[in-house]
């Protein structure tokens, strides 16, 4: 299986100065500079922390300009088998991006913090607990548990997760938040949950806020 390079954005932190690194995992139909710009906010909170985020590695079916980790299938046309495969190369691929970039800035996975939205949160909490050795945390917002009968057959560590979801999702349905934790904590993962009231698919300022208590809690200063 050969790994695709990811193009990406980064901002705060410079190599050789950052303490620690955050990833954002953008949504289907988006890019990376969609959610970068959080690093903004962030930052000030966060100085030793460098923010990274890539474009997933496929044109999205649905939008020319943005792109997807896999096809989805109620979305776009395609095939349970081609969404399965889609979504196992783009996990190759995005974990050899964070090993590259860890290397890159010399730090260590206990270092690294995943901030994923929709479909960027469902990549985030499927391999964040499969890598071979845990990370500082994973924020999975509007997001969701994928195959979470395999959960506690295939998890390798337990990184601290936090999962925040609106109200008033109409695109992946709140619901989906309490699965995900129940699953979580039946398989024994340090899990959070902050619901933001009135929220549709998007990240609120509370939600920002709890984001940033999360990590700085989490990641070395």
């Amino acid at each position: 299986m050969s790994i695709r390079e990811l193009r990406f954005g980064r901002k705060g932190a410079a190599q050789g100065k950052a303490t620690s690194l955050v990833v954002f995992v953008h949504g289907y139909g988006a890019d990376g500079a969609d959610l970068l710009d959080i690093g903004d906010v962030l930052a000030p909170h966060m100085p030793g922390t460098a923010f990274v985020a890539p474009d997933a590695p496929d044109r999205c079916i649905n939008n020319a300009f943005g792109y997807q980790w896999f096809p989805i299938p109620w979305l776009d046309g395609s095939s349970e088998t081609e969404s399965r495969a889609g979504m196992a190369l783009s996990v190759s691929d995005l974990n050899a991006f964070l090993d590259v970039r860890l290397q890159e800035y010399g730090l260590t996975p206990s270092a690294l913090a995943l901030i994923g939205f929709s479909q960027g949160g469902m990549m985030s909490l499927h391999i964040a607990p499969r890598r071979a050795e845990k990370m500082a945390g994973v924020v999975s917002i509007s997001g969701r548990l994928l195959v979470p009968e395999t959960l506690q057959a295939e998890v390798q560590v337990k990184p601290p997760v936090l999962l925040m979801h609106g109200d008033q999702d109409q695109v992946v349905p709140f619901e989906d938040m309490t699965l995900a934790g129940n699953a979580l904590v039946d398989a024994g993962f340090e899990t959070y949950g902050h619901v933001m009231r009135g929220m549709g698919h998007g990240i609120s300022q509370d939600g920002l806020s709890v984001a940033l208590q999360f990590l700085s809690e989490r990641l070395p200063k």
